[in-house]
């Protein structure tokens, strides 16, 4: 795979332009749109400058989604599109991976900046401005409104996607407003859970114990359950060899990493041999490692430094805790977290037993997932989208212990780690957040640490090893880039090619019909009018089992189209005003009088709760990918 990288620090730059790529997320919102204008704009005109053009393009998070509008522009300049039909074929090859869980995750422009850099694109279209911002605004009328590149994204991308099956549904949420008239739960947005490379991330010594074991062309399918069974047959003892290996080489490298910078920042040579000198590969090591953001709670283990204490000075059953990460510059919260660990870790009774080390990068990362004994995650739920550390601790016989966010919601099986309940208690966060540690000092105490120790006269402990086997069987394979990649392709690339390729042949020929469809649906939606509709008076009176008829009779006047469709929406109703859509069901049309369309269909009421009934019109055409890729919506 060829990986082409984007750089203005080039000599024939200006000097303010040579700075735009000098450091990620640096700089004002000026600088923050100049990279994002090279990377979706200038992406795409180094692609065409390379002559790569392709079937499926990917935009992973709005970062790039400019890339969209370059495309747009190409179309309508080189191909004599009308702005419409270009914006079928974009729509049609494009895709969107959303990573963020939260809308203040997500890149917002004044419309003045963003004027400033992009007034040109408009003519370019043969558009006019306020339709170009409006692609990147949920409610396109609505001018105090930001540009937002993500809902841009979604505007020029048939598919959207999560990084997991929680961040889907959250991400259904987030962008419902996107388009108004569909419940969260009916949108086309879908998921694909992070995987990681296990050949990168699998340490040597673990593929020399796959290698062994299992299937020749493991490596070839990784993704593959039955590919790992063989695992659970490896003598417990090398098992248990391979991972002591990996956590003595962890400890070394450790020591020989740190010990000079411990020293000059540290002073007391007595303290860091001290230091040293607790760090034992035969020890429980817990890693915790991470970008430090507060949602990542990495002080959850500190609410109680008395239990703490205790837990850690256990002469019988030591533990270790292993900190690192890096804050974003502009993250004061995270940057605080931080200190405030180091300051723990120099305390007497926690020196050698707590630790954070410094300069977080990819050689200690690999070093620690691959070392310790236990991955920690703690993230406030649900804003973990995918997470993939604990991942790739995954490939080296490290057991999780996570809250059940991200993909170790579906990552979790009873035995092969450990899990806090992805289920709120308390709304009040500092409430939950002291009851999520409390039941974090539990369960290492009651059940990981004595888990661990129960070590027999070969100096491990089988039961560990069990967990061991458990995880890296029902687990691991289905954490790999490989199973991601395979997910990709088939839920979205195949599907993607197959209707980029069918709206361009024949120059454009269905992008074009289709386009034509929409602008007449449009031009004539307000002028449908409802002529008559027919249901109950009052469902109230209904029973659980009563059946019902339902008719509606529509004039579409001008619009000399059949591509109406009308159906029943029934939602659950609820006293804290959080109503659930319970069904949708159709009704069919049964004749057809001219300009007139009459619908009927007779229901079954099934459920004794609290209900209420709409009815929704809407446009349909059988060559629409869903719904949202017309998202006009009339209650009537």
């Amino acid at each position: 795979m060829d990986l082409y990288l984007l750089d203005t620090d080039n000599e024939l730059n200006s000097e303010w332009d040579r700075q735009i790529t000098h450091q990620l997320y640096g700089g004002d919102w000026e600088n923050r749109i100049k990279q994002e204008i090279l990377l979706g704009i200038g992406g795409m005109l180094a692609l065409k400058k390379l002559g790569i053009k392709k079937d499926v393009y990917h935009c992973n998070e709005g970062h790039a989604a400019l890339m969209g509008l370059q495309r747009l522009v190409d179309l309508v300049q080189e191909e004599g599109l009308s702005f419409n039909e270009a914006k079928e074929v974009v729509r049609a090859s494009g895709l969107y991976t959303c990573h963020t869980p939260v809308p203040a995750g997500h890149d917002y422009f004044e419309e003045g900046l963003f004027y400033k850099y992009m007034n040109e694109y408009a003519p370019k279209l043969g558009i006019e401005w306020h339709d170009l911002i409006g692609m990147g605004r949920t409610n396109p009328e609505d001018n105090t409104e930001k540009f937002s590149m993500s809902v841009f994204a979604l505007n020029t991308c048939q598919e959207a996607n999560g990084v997991s099956w929680l961040h889907g549904e959250v991400s259904k949420k987030m962008f419902s407003p996107v388009w108004p008239g569909y419940f969260p739960e009916e949108l086309h947005v879908d998921y694909v859970t992070n995987g990681v490379h296990m050949p990168t991330w699998a340490a040597s010594d673990w593929k020399k114990v796959y290698q062994k074991y299992l299937p020749k062309e493991w490596i070839h399918d990784q993704s593959n359950l039955d590919m790992w069974k063989a695992y659970a047959d490896i003598p417990d003892a090398e098992i248990w060899a391979t991972r002591i290996g990996l956590k003595r080489k962890m400890v070394d490298y450790i020591k020989q990493q740190f010990r000079e910078d411990w020293m000059k920042s540290q002073g007391d040579p007595a303290r860091i041999v001290r230091a040293l000198n607790e760090m034992k590969p035969e020890n429980l090591i817990i890693g915790f490692g991470r970008r430090f953001a507060t949602y990542k709670r990495a002080h959850l283990l500190f609410t109680d430094l008395e239990r703490l204490d205790k837990l850690v000075n256990n002469p019988n059953y030591p533990v270790q805790f292993l900190f690192t990460g890096k804050a974003h510059p502009a993250d004061g919260g995270g940057q605080g977290l931080i200190k405030r660990i180091i300051e723990i870790s120099r305390m007497p009774q926690f020196l050698g037993k707590i630790i954070f080390l410094e300069n977080y990068d990819m050689r200690l990362a690999k070093r620690l997932i691959s070392g310790v004994d236990i991955w920690l995650n703690t993230p406030t739920r649900p804003l973990e989208a995918s997470g993939t550390s604990g991942e790739k601790a995954q490939m080296n016989g490290v057991l999780n212990f996570s809250v059940k966010d991200g993909w170790w919601y579906e990552g979790y099986v009873e035995g092969a780690g450990w899990a806090l309940t992805e289920h709120r208690t308390y709304e009040n966060q500092a409430h939950q957040d002291q009851l999520d540690a409390a039941t974090i000092y539990q369960m290492l105490e009651n059940e990981i640490i004595p888990l661990y120790y129960a070590k027999n006269s070969k100096g491990y402990s089988p039961e560990w090893i069990q967990y061991i086997k458990n995880s890296v069987t029902k687990i691991t394979p289905r954490f790999t880039m490989k199973r991601m990649i395979d997910d990709y392709f088939a839920k979205f690339y195949n599907k993607l090619a197959k209707r980029h390729s069918m709206l361009q042949a024949d120059n454009y020929k269905v992008a074009k019909e289709i386009a034509a469809w929409k602008e007449n649906v449009a031009a004539h939606w307000d002028e449908i009018e409802v002529v008559k509709k027919e249901g109950p008076e009052d469902l109230n009176t209904l029973n659980v089992g009563d059946k019902f008829s339902v008719k509606v009779e529509l004039d579409t006047k001008g619009l000399n189209d059949k591509g109406i469709g009308v159906e029943l929406v029934a939602v659950r109703t609820s006293t804290h005003n959080n109503d659930k859509l319970y069904e949708v069901e159709p009704l069919n049309l049964v004749k057809t009088v001219g300009s007139l369309l009459f619908f009927e269909n007779t229901y079954q009421l099934d459920y004794a709760g609290g209900m209420k009934f709409c009815l929704r019109m809407y446009p349909q055409h059988e060559l629409l990918p869903h719904r949202m890729d017309f998202c006009y919506v009339r209650w009537i």
